[in-house]
């Protein structure tokens, strides 16, 4: 019996090896791999030939775009300024969307699109007398940081451009270009000992009258002043730097209309924009005119005309010139905010500063560049005693949320009583209701 289990143990044991031999086959067709060879070489990617996947399989990342609304330029200054900073910027891609040229119809493309809070403009050039509008509504951002980020003050940038743009004590501009109101004079007629007064800026209203009235006909002139009074903003303009920044309204208004009554200005001035004043000066008609930069060049250009540069100087007004031109700022819904802010750094420091000066005969608004031989050889204007006088005192127009409302009311009351249908009490009264209380 004890045999017969042995033997039957030995059967099953055989046949259980058997079958565990039997499970290790593989179906007929199967190949199966050696496990000690490795795989061939060129099976698997050598890391010095593979691309480079940031040079070649990869499109370089686009620069993010900043928009710039801004009027077209007639001068190279603009395209230049755009090329620059592109060039040096590893991040952004500038580029104009230009506007209209007529300033009132570009207020009020930007006054829907900024009220629709709209991103569609990341930068936005502005005449000096929007920003305070803009600031009020919220439009645009304070810059006061940027300032500081880049080791700057409003000092170091004209000062009448910066005042045009700060807003309840905090700054929301920096300058695109300056302008300010200056006068031209016939330095061919006007004596020397007068020529210094005048160019020193140290003599008053009644002073300039009476020069006026003494040189009126000389040099083939007809009149002695024109400046501008049509009822415009032009008129605005005039009458802040007539009454000293409204510190003298009555007497800004009197002398104006003396220059009128006393047959010193041609007899339609109260048509006059900065246009026909320019005319007068270059066709000869007038020895004192009271305009902007922009007639300079047009001095300087290759046209003829009746007057040529070298029979021209300038010299500040008695209280001061009113600050026009244009500024810069960022959009406050803009979705490239850190893109703006460099542009605006670019467009508004040294570098896009000289360009703009360089290229376009544009102020800089960078105060160190009025020093700059390079840029004070572009513009004759820029050299002259008279107008560094000039620039070291402007004055601004108010900087006020509703500020067209504002000027409107004053062009009006200052017309009135220019042309004789009210009387100076009325027209001061009316132009002190306009103005903001301090």
């Amino acid at each position: 019996m004890r045999k017969r289990m042995i033997t039957m143990l030995a059967i099953l044991l055989s046949l259980a090896l058997v079958l565990g031999a039997c499970s290790t086959e593989e179906p007929e067709g199967t190949t199966v791999p050696e496990e000690t060879t490795a795989p061939a070489e060129t099976d698997a990617p050598d890391e010095t030939d593979a691309p480079d996947e940031t040079d070649e399989t990869e499109a370089p990342a686009e620069k993010t775009k900043v928009s710039f609304a801004v009027q077209a330029d007639s001068t190279p200054a603009l395209d230049a300024i755009i090329a620059a900073f592109n060039e040096q910027s590893d991040m952004y891609e500038a580029e104009a969307t230009i506007m209209s040229n007529d300033s009132g119809q570009m207020h009020d493309q930007l006054l829907n699109s900024l009220s629709a809070q709209s991103s569609e403009y990341d930068v936005i050039s502005m005449d000096v007398v929007w920003a305070g509008e803009f600031a009020a509504a919220g439009f645009i951002e304070p810059l006061d940081d940027l300032l500081t980020e880049k080791g700057w003050t409003p000092a170091d940038f004209n000062a009448g451009s910066m005042a045009s743009g700060r807003y309840a004590g905090r700054n929301y501009v920096l300058p695109y270009f300056p302008d300010l109101g200056f006068i031209y004079y016939r330095s061919d007629i006007v004596s020397e000992e007068d020529a210094t007064k005048l160019e020193s800026g140290e003599y008053t209203w009644d002073e300039l009258l009476a020069m006026g009235q003494s040189y009126q006909g000389e040099g083939g002139t007809d009149y002695a002043f024109a400046y501008q009074a049509m009822q415009y903003e032009g008129l605005t303009v005039n009458i802040n730097e007539f009454s000293g920044n409204w510190t003298d309204i009555s007497g800004g208004l009197e002398t104006m209309k003396a220059t009128i009554d006393n047959g010193l200005t041609p007899p339609d001035i109260l048509n006059y924009t900065e246009g026909e004043t320019a005319n007068a000066l270059l066709n000869g008609e007038t020895v004192f005119a009271r305009n902007w930069p922009y007639v300079n060049g047009m001095l300087q250009s290759d046209e003829e005309y009746e007057v040529t540069i070298d029979q021209v100087e300038y010299a500040p007004l008695p209280e001061g010139g009113s600050v026009g031109g244009w500024l810069l700022g960022v959009n406050a819904n803009s979705a490239n905010k850190e893109g703006a802010r460099e542009f605006i750094a670019f467009v508004a420091g040294p570098e896009g500063q000289k360009i703009n000066a360089v290229e376009g005969s544009y102020l800089p608004g960078f105060d160190a560049l009025l020093e700059d031989e390079e840029v004070l050889a572009s513009n004759a204007l820029l050299s002259s005693t008279g107008f560094q006088n000039a620039l070291a005192n402007t004055i601004s127009r108010p900087v006020v949320p509703n500020y067209s409302e504002v000027s409107d009311q004053i062009q009006i009351a200052t017309h009135q009583y220019l042309s004789g249908n009210s009387t100076l009490e009325d027209a001061v009264a009316a132009i002190e209701a306009a103005l903001p209380d301090e």
